[in-house]
């Protein structure tokens, strides 16, 4: 080790508490980068093992495989573990009670699927031989028939066949049980009778549809009936899944002729595997930009602690300058100080953040399992790969917050470090103050500009700082806000947990039915609506963004300079509408005159745009309260509108009732009284309109499971709670995450601006024992000192404000790949940032000078360093 080397540790060793400072700074930053990386990787974890514990563990699917294309897959390099499954069919359950379930589904899987399947025996054992069976607990619990191990079950199997159409393609579980008022729309073609003994019981699988029409039982598969004639379905488990699956899926189908093959592309999403080019290349932008924006927050906290330190060390690198240190051994020297602070600092960093991120889990699986109901929970995920990736940002993070203030310690001549005049420019030009600041704020105010101006070098360091806090901050919040408007735009009108169809034109019939559905005991809110559908004719004038663009693009889609658009016309209860016209600010009097027909339209509409690939959040119509819209049939034959009618727009909206949906670029979303809607049944529904009831339940699929039990062929039943469950408990988990990150930003921010701001004071220590000794009283220099917080906090946000803005903006113009929807400036998190910049740089300030009223005037001016 050479001498300037040795020097250099000297030093270090004697500046104890800046060293100290310095790699706390650096342990902060570390930890913090390898905290995001394995929370990346440990997060998509969670989400496959959570997908592979509710829906099974595979990757690719070839359906109707024979056995020489079930070998070459079987063959396939990229093959680990192939789940053969194959659905022999539906078979009459006898006795069943619940009418709208009348079958048996009979699925056999080889041995692997009982492994990679979520299927849960709750008794017995699986079967083993192709005349063994396991039925599911839902029998006796749904249906009321009841088996025993050890019976025998003989069936008939076969398949779902629709009775009214001309196809005789077999239907699946996918399809609810067809029937009508006259009876089943679909019949049970037998095929083959089979016995089987039964072995054990399962649980309902997580897989089952809720509407489907059969109970799932299982069979064991007798592989060696496998031929050109037995197909069989080859559900794959990749070696290794990376994004050639679907290039190397897609050459082994089509090297063995299989004709159908999908992908499970939910899960391989969890890998960071994707068919879509745009949805990766949108990932890659807003991961970089996360990244950048964290580098540049640690660089800006080392980089200041080197920098403080190169300003205090200036006399001393003088001194080597002066008896011989080459420029390149001066900026070796400051190299080798974050070498040796790096050693440090990398492995305790990185061990912090593992611990950190680790004891984080901790607390939060409790949430996860307890409130969102998760059958997984976090585990902190290292991989080697990680600690690489992690090791090298945060090196070349350390290297370039010490390269800079090493370039400037390079260029320090001896005489100037020696006399310390680098950092102080007293000329004229430099220190002049404008009057106006004397005149507003005091001589005090403008003693503190002028030595802002002279020690100009230490004052940008701590506006930097504010800078990169307000950019992190915002940044971050931004994003966070981002995500959940993207994720509520694609969620939006499913607020309720099941769906209810009623199909019955006898309105008696129907209010015992919705009397009925509503009144179940799990039951909390409800929702019924009826609706009809209409036309109306739009003029230029008052088109939305996207029709506007359309007709200037094709005039010909206009009719006589109109533009025609569909309208869904739903009828709500008294009590509904008046709730909703509250919400909306409507007035509920002007709602029920049948004489002039008013009613709420939406006219911001968000809907997913199957051509883009987007979710797009647009204005279908521009009108104002008080104008009227022409509902209308449009006759597509003779291009003519008939049986027209005005209505008045009593209120404007994008908020929807439970159970609505957001509409479409050209479908205008109508909500009006019951008197107003059944006054146009003649006119718009002479077939009666249709009826749908929405709930919300404690328990939706104890309240499905009522319904059903209803027996009625006049309800269909949909239940959405699954998946909504599903996509809530993910944006929970993601919030609870990025709203962390905020946290963990915002409080390294606060350690960032504490450290820079009072270190900054203590190296200016002589400057203030120099004011205090010509006179400067405690009040005037209090007075001084508060001038400068409110300089400091001015001029970092009249930085920090707009380079924020451009970086959301850059954010929004990314996720507008994804989701459209129009630029908004976070103006409560703008107010949180302001408030909270005066408070820190104060709070800063306030505990940097508790400590400089202490000191001796005699001890600091004659001291050189802290």
């Amino acid at each position: 080790m050479n001498i300037v080397n040795r020097l250099t540790i000297r030093h270090l060793k004697e500046n104890k508490k800046r060293t100290s400072v310095t790699i706390v700074g650096v342990i902060i930053s570390v930890a913090m980068i390898t905290a995001v990386a394995t929370l990346s990787l440990s997060f998509m974890d969670l989400l496959q093992r959570e997908h592979i514990k509710n829906e099974g563990e595979w990757h690719v699917l070839y359906k109707g495989v024979n056995d020489e294309q079930l070998s070459a897959v079987e063959a396939d390099e990229q093959t680990e573990k192939v789940i053969l499954s194959e659905d022999l069919g539906y078979a009459e359950l006898d006795n069943s009670r619940n009418q709208n379930k009348p079958y048996l589904f009979v699925r056999a899987f080889n041995s692997s699927g009982f492994d990679q399947f979520p299927v849960e025996l709750s008794e017995g054992r699986f079967p083993e031989a192709s005349d063994e069976i396991v039925l599911s607990d839902h029998i006796a619990d749904n249906a009321q028939v009841y088996y025993e191990i050890g019976d025998e079950l003989t069936i008939d199997v076969g398949e779902r066949q629709l009775t009214n159409e001309e196809s005789s393609e077999a239907i699946g579980q996918s399809y609810s049980l067809r029937k009508t008022d006259q009876g089943l729309e679909e019949e049970l073609i037998k095929t083959a009778e089979e016995s089987y003994t039964i072995t054990g019981f399962i649980e309902r699988p997580t897989w089952e549809p809720v509407w489907a029409p059969g109970y799932t039982v299982l069979t064991a598969m007798d592989e060696e009936t496998i031929d050109g004639n037995n197909r069989v379905d080859a559900y794959v488990v990749m070696d290794k899944v990376t994004r050639s699956v679907y290039d190397d899926a897609q050459q082994l189908a089509d090297d063995n002729h299989i004709a159908l093959f999908e992908f499970n592309n939910e899960l391989l999403r969890y890998y960071g595997v994707t068919n879509s080019d745009g949805l990766v290349q949108r990932l890659y932008y807003i991961s970089g930009l996360i990244i950048a924006v964290i580098i540049v927050g640690s660089v800006a906290l080392i980089y200041n602690a080197f920098a403080i330190s190169v300003s205090e060390r200036s006399r001393h690198l003088g001194m080597l300058a002066s008896v011989g240190a080459t420029r390149r051994q001066k900026m070796n020297s400051v190299l080798f100080e974050g070498a040796v602070i790096g050693l440090i600092s990398l492995p305790v960093g990185m061990l912090a953040g593992l611990l950190g991120i680790g004891t984080t889990f901790w607390f939060i699986n409790s949430l996860l399992e307890s409130a969102l109901d998760l059958t997984e929970g976090l585990r902190v995920v290292v991989t080697p790969m990680l600690i690489l990736i992690s090791a090298v940002i945060s090196l070349v993070t350390i290297f370039i917050s010490a390269y800079l203030p090493a370039r400037k310690a390079s260029k320090i001549s001896a005489i100037e470090a020696i006399r310390q005049t680098a950092d102080v420019k007293l000329t004229k030009k430099k220190v002049k103050t404008p009057k106006i600041v004397r005149k507003l704020f005091g001589i005090e105010a403008e003693v503190a500009l002028k030595n802002l101006k002279r020690n100009k070098r230490r004052y940008q360091i701590t506006v930097f700082s504010l800078v990169i806090s307000i950019v992190l901050f915002l940044s971050v919040s931004f994003f966070t806000s981002s995500l959940e408007r993207s994720v509520a735009l694609s969620q939006q009108g499913v607020t309720y947990d099941i769906e209810v169809y009623i199909n019955e034109s006898n309105r008696d019939i129907e209010e015992q039915l919705t009397a009925s559905i509503t009144s179940f005991p799990e039951v909390t809110e409800s929702n019924t609506m009826q609706w009809l559908s209409a036309h109306s004719l739009v003029t230029e004038e008052n088109l939305g963004e996207m029709t506007e663009e359309w007709a200037e693009e094709d005039p010909s889609m206009l009719y006589d300079g109109k533009f025609p658009y569909n309208a869904d016309v739903y009828s709500l209860d008294d009590e509904a509408l008046a709730e909703y016209a509250a919400e909306v600010g409507a007035d509920p009097a002007v709602l029920h005159n049948e004489t002039v027909p008013a009613g709420i339209l939406v006219d911001m509409v968000s809907y997913y745009d199957y051509e883009s690939e987007v979710y797009v959040e647009s204005q279908v119509i521009k009108k104002e309260t008080g104008n009227s819209i022409t509902l209308s049939h449009f006759d597509w034959g003779t291009g003519e509108p008939t049986e027209e009618t005005d209505v008045t727009i009593a209120a404007l909206t994008d908020q929807l009732p439970m159970g609505a949906n957001s509409g479409h670029e050209t479908g205008l979303i109508l909500f009006v009284s019951e008197d107003v809607f059944n006054s146009w049944l003649d006119t718009y529904a002479p077939g009666g309109p249709q009826t749908e009831v929405y709930l919300r339940s404690s328990d939706p699929l104890k309240t499905e499971e009522d319904i059903n039990d209803m027996n009625s062929a006049h309800l269909s039943v949909y239940n959405l709670y699954r998946h909504r469950q599903q996509e809530e408990q993910m944006m929970t988990i993601i919030s609870v995450f990025i709203y962390g990150f905020i946290v963990l930003i915002t409080a390294i921010s606060i350690a960032n601006i504490f450290n820079t701001i009072s270190t900054s004071l203590s190296l200016r220590k002589r400057e203030f024992a120099m004011l205090k000794s010509v006179g400067m009283a405690p009040g005037a220099f209090t007075k001084m000192m508060n001038f400068e917080s409110l300089f400091y906090g001015i001029k970092a946000l009249l930085y920090g404000i707009p380079i924020s803005i451009a970086v959301m903006y850059m954010m929004h113009h990314i996720l507008m790949d994804a989701v459209r929807y129009s630029f908004s400036l976070p103006w409560l998190e703008l107010l949180y940032v302001i408030i909270a910049v005066f408070v820190i740089v104060s709070a800063s300030m306030m505990y940097a000078m508790s400590k400089i009223k202490k000191e001796n005037i005699i001890d600091s001016l004659k001291q050189e360093n802290i």
